[in-house]
């Protein structure tokens, strides 16, 4: 999830209402941007729906466009999450009203599980290079979803991860004992439940890759996949269950919940 967002159409269309309201008023972005506090740059990057801009911003621009109360409007049909890569925009909205939250991953820490220091460190390590304005949106993006284990005490989360994630040394050993303690503090509270699949283990039931599962308060199930830029919504039951069945099976073969936490202090440990 570190490929920068697409912007959506609302999101687009009210850049455009920008633009058209500062040239209207005469305005040049240079001599725009430090009337609402931000630079030339970054005003273009919000006119040409790449940035979604803050409530700071709008406030600021109706001033200086008139105070016609259009731009606070507008702004509350943006739709754009900022910093979601599009293709995982419609999970994350599912995932804000899960009853039940189930994640395996074996290439990286699971998003809800990063330390800040190891997130940034991803981003700073996309290809093709993402800007400083671009790591910040989604660095910010990404710490803003973890609230999800805070405001959902009620909902069960599972995560099983690969022990080789926890192994690697991304970012040194300052951002992996960081990572380390984060992940061990986030799983702490009882409907939280991390296991760690270890390495040298016989049987496997999710070879395929990472999955993420959840049941919605309607009572159904939804899956997503993910790959090299993109990702996929599973909704059919189909499609579903199976993916299901092997997570259901990867729980038995992975180490309880109180193995992997001693694990992981063992790896901290040796840092």
């Amino acid at each position: 999830m570190s490929d920068e967002p697409v912007p959506s159409d609302s999101l687009k269309t009210f850049g455009a209402f920008v633009q058209g309201l500062r040239e209207h008023a005469g305005l040049t972005r240079e001599v725009f941007a430090p009337m609402v506090g931000f630079s030339r740059h970054t005003v273009a990057s919000i006119e040409l729906g790449r940035r979604m801009p803050d409530t700071q911003f709008v406030e600021l621009a109706e001033v200086a466009l008139g105070n016609t109360g259009a731009l606070r409007r507008a702004f509350g049909h943006l739709t754009r999450q900022p910093g979601l890569a599009s293709w995982f925009r419609e999970w994350a909205r599912r995932e804000r009203t899960a009853v039940s939250l189930c994640t395996y991953e074996c290439r990286m820490v699971p998003g809800l599980l990063q330390s800040e220091g190891y997130a940034r460190t991803l981003f700073e390590n996309a290809v093709p290079t993402l800007s400083d304005e671009q790591v910040e949106e989604q660095l910010n993006a990404r710490m803003k979803r973890q609230q999800l284990l805070k405001v959902s005490p009620n909902v069960p989360f599972s995560f099983i991860v690969a022990e080789a994630v926890f192994r690697e040394r991304l970012g040194g050993p300052q951002v992996t004992r960081g990572m380390l303690n984060h992940v061990l503090s986030s799983t702490e509270p009882r409907n939280v439940t991390l296991q760690v699949m270890p390495l040298g283990c016989e049987f496997h039931a999710c070879l395929d890759g990472p999955v993420a599962l959840l049941e919605g308060p309607d009572g159904k199930r939804y899956a997503y996949s993910e790959g090299q830029r993109n990702g996929r919504l599973i909704c059919d039951p189909k499609e579903v269950v199976p993916l299901q069945q092997a997570y259901d099976t990867l729980r038995s073969q992975a180490l309880t919940p109180s193995e992997s936490r001693g694990l992981l202090e063992r790896i901290r440990g040796a840092l």
